[in-house]
């Protein structure tokens, strides 16, 4: 069950890198994304391409933890719960390392950060033990 619940954790913070992949890639200068990120018009368009490549890392992240879901659910548990850890642990350390940076991100971080961290404990108890 825990692991189930895992899964579905891990498919939420997919949608969410892939759902920053797309705002950082390519609605970074649209106005809702500039609130969003609380950027005028000129820093957005400034950093731009820095957001650009920056969405590529979350979009590679999504697609790493993203592959692991159907490993897990045909039995290669083991293949499936590495790319799903290394997916969700790369997730939970950016954030981390978002909130040391600047601290007044903290909303931001705890949103990127949150949803892995729930999905990589959910696994982690849910997986069997082996002594």
């Amino acid at each position: 069950m825990l692991v189930a619940a895992g899964l579905v954790v891990t498919a939420l913070a997919v949608l969410l890198h892939v759902y920053i992949f797309t705002m950082e890639s390519f609605t970074w200068t649209s106005e809702r994304t500039r609130a969003r990120f609380g950027l005028t018009a000129e820093e957005a368009e400034t950093t731009k391409l820095l957001a650009f490549n920056q969405g590529f890392y979350n979009l590679f992240l999504a697609i790493i933890a993203g592959l692991g879901i159907p490993a897990v659910a045909m039995a290669d548990t083991a293949v499936g719960v590495a790319l799903i850890f290394a997916g969700l642990g790369s997730m939970v350390a950016a954030a981390a390392v978002l909130l040391l940076s600047a601290p007044d991100k903290a909303r931001a971080a705890l949103i990127q950060g949150t949803v892995p961290l729930i999905g990589i404990v959910l696994l982690a108890l849910g997986l069997p033990r082996h002594h």
